[in-house]
């Protein structure tokens, strides 16, 4: 307790000092540099014309190689990250961020679990690589039946061990619906006197504990850099993405879902149904007295793509679930923004059945100016300068590739400058003469 603590007196009497070197910089206070930057991304939401284009820049491994250190850093000493990722905000001053490595976690945790899913940089991965998502068929194609009859019980006994090796005592639990008294559960407690669930309690709590540190590192980000006047892009609520992806990416895999759509597309509907409302039954309002609104949320979309999937198949699959998923998040006070993996040049056109002025598109590969002229006066779009150009271009080539975007897309506002996808492997240089861009060219 006195350690953290003393790490709270740290970070505090170390913001002090940042926020009067920002005032003598700015000539400023956080706060209202806080708010105007929440401004100007707020008009562009709502379609005004802000001050100038907003710039958002993304974040991942580019901090902690920015730092000089090694990927595996995320993983195993967050403090030292988490100071990473201030300085880089600090040095390249976006409107907003987009803070660390998503769905990052301890890595003596994910240790402990024997986590299969993933592929972390210090633990299944060279310290110096990024992290690996493990996709495979953690569900066999005769299983929905189980899934959807009672997914709780799948969860537990059949999924949760098969991407966790840790536990695998849970499959040889009856089903959980079988506990309908108390002396029905009595009937298989001695079951965790055995080696294999004592083992399996004294790792589950020691990951607890390590993934619980890794938490309260990470934990007060927000709020840190808030009070250094920086929003961050996203927050957490919502009800998730496509319902579609859930199953493609964790379940079934991309291949099993793809043969799924032919061989038994009743079943993956309606396991798309499920998910879907599953998520809107444990959904929570966005609550407008915490700091920054609109409160964003992101979406990252993988499988809706023109290379994944026909138009036909896209509005069978993907899209109607897509769709319930913006149109719940924004009844609950959000701001949706789906990030559009791949090639929706096609598919443009289904996004005009959104509320207008209440969902932000970020687009990986777009032609822009086609999205402007169908969707600006609709929906504000966001992007895209290009990972090849960061990491490899010169800094003229950045510099033209956003002059030529603000001056295309910023017009009238309703536009957000960013990377179109990762800038892990960005140089700097350029990620700075990305963010500078449109204090020079708007």
């Amino acid at each position: 307790m006195a350690a953290q603590v003393n790490t709270e007196k740290y970070y505090q009497e170390k913001g002090k000092i940042l926020r009067e070197e920002i005032e003598r910089k700015t000539g400023k206070s956080p706060e209202e540099l806080y708010e105007e930057r929440e401004t100007r991304v707020r008009e562009a939401i709502e379609l005004r014309e802000p001050d100038r284009v907003p710039v958002v820049m993304g974040g991942g491994y580019f901090a902690a190689k920015y730092a000089g250190l090694l990927p595996a850093t995320v993983y195993y000493d967050p403090a030292v990250y988490r100071e990473a990722v201030k300085k880089t905000i600090l040095d390249f001053e976006p409107d907003l961020y987009q803070g660390g490595v998503a769905g990052a976690n301890s890595g003596l945790a994910l240790e402990v679990l024997d986590a299969k899913q993933t592929r972390w940089p210090g633990g299944t991965l060279p310290p110096g690589t990024t992290h690996q998502f493990v996709e495979g068929e953690y569900m066999k194609e005769d299983e929905y039946d189980h899934f959807l009859s009672d997914p709780s019980d799948f969860n537990m006994r059949v999924y949760l061990p098969r991407v966790f090796g840790i536990l695998e005592p849970f499959s040889k639990l009856p089903p959980l619906g079988n506990f309908i008294s108390g002396n029905s559960f009595m009937t298989i407690v001695n079951l965790f006197a055995r080696e294999e669930f004592k083992q399996l309690a004294e790792a589950l709590n020691k990951a607890g504990q390590e993934q619980e540190k890794f938490r309260q590192t990470m934990g007060r980000f927000q709020e840190e850099m808030a009070a250094l006047g920086f929003p961050p892009n996203y927050h957490s609520g919502g009800t998730g993405g496509a319902p579609f992806d859930a199953i493609s990416d964790n379940l079934r895999g991309m291949r099993g879902t793809m043969i799924d759509m032919f061989r038994q597309p009743e079943k993956l509907l309606a396991a798309i149904d499920m998910i879907l409302q599953m998520r809107i039954d444990r959904a929570i309002s966005a609550n407008p007295e915490q700091r920054g609104n609109p409160k964003r949320v992101f979406m990252a979309l993988h499988r809706g793509a023109e290379g994944f999937m026909s138009k036909k198949d896209f509005e069978t699959f993907y899209w109607p679930g897509l769709k319930k998923t913006i149109l719940k998040t924004i009844e609950l006070g959000f701001v949706p923004i789906p990030f559009f993996e791949g090639s929706y040049q096609d598919r443009l056109e289904y996004l005009l059945e959104l509320p207008k002025g209440k969902v932000v598109c970020h687009f990986e590969h777009m032609d822009m100016a086609r999205a402007k002229a169908v969707l600006g006066n609709h929906l504000c779009i966001m992007g895209n300068v290009p990972s090849s150009i960061l990491q490899v271009g010169s800094t003229q080539d950045v510099e033209d590739y956003c002059k030529n975007l603000i001056k295309v897309c910023g017009k009238g506002g309703g536009f957000i400058l960013t990377n179109g996808s990762s800038i892990d492997e960005a140089r700097p240089a350029n990620v700075k003469v990305m963010v500078d861009s449109v204090k020079k060219y708007s």
